[in-house]
C-alpha cells in the first residue's frame, strides 16, 4: 500500500498525478486538488475548471479578475 502525499493515509487504491516535472501520490481527488489545483489570485479558491488567465495571474472567474483590476476578460463569449 502507498501513502497519500497530502494526508498520509495508507490506501490500496492510490493513484499518481503528474504535471510537468511535479508528481504526487494521492488517495482521493480531494487531496490531489488541494495539492495541484491553482488558486484564484483574488478570492483564493481552488480553480477546478478552466478559470481565466491574464498576465497578472489566474482567476476562478472574470468577476474576480475584474475585482483585481484586470480588464477585458469574460466568462462567456457573446
Amino acid at each position: 500500500m502507498a501513502a497519500c502525499d497530502m494526508c498520509g493515509n495508507e490506501y490500496d487504491k492510490t493513484f499518481t498525478l503528474t504535471q510537468g516535472d511535479r508528481s504526487g501520490t494521492f488517495d482521493s481527488f480531494e487531496c490531489a486538488i488541494h495539492a495541484f489545483a491553482p488558486t484564484c489570485g483574488h478570492c483564493g479558491c481552488r480553480i477546478l475548471g478552466h478559470g481565466v488567465e491574464s498576465g497578472q495571474g489566474m482567476y476562478c472567474c472574470a468577476h474576480c479578475a475584474q475585482a483585481s483590476g484586470v480588464e477585458g476578460l469574460a466568462d462567456r463569449v457573446k
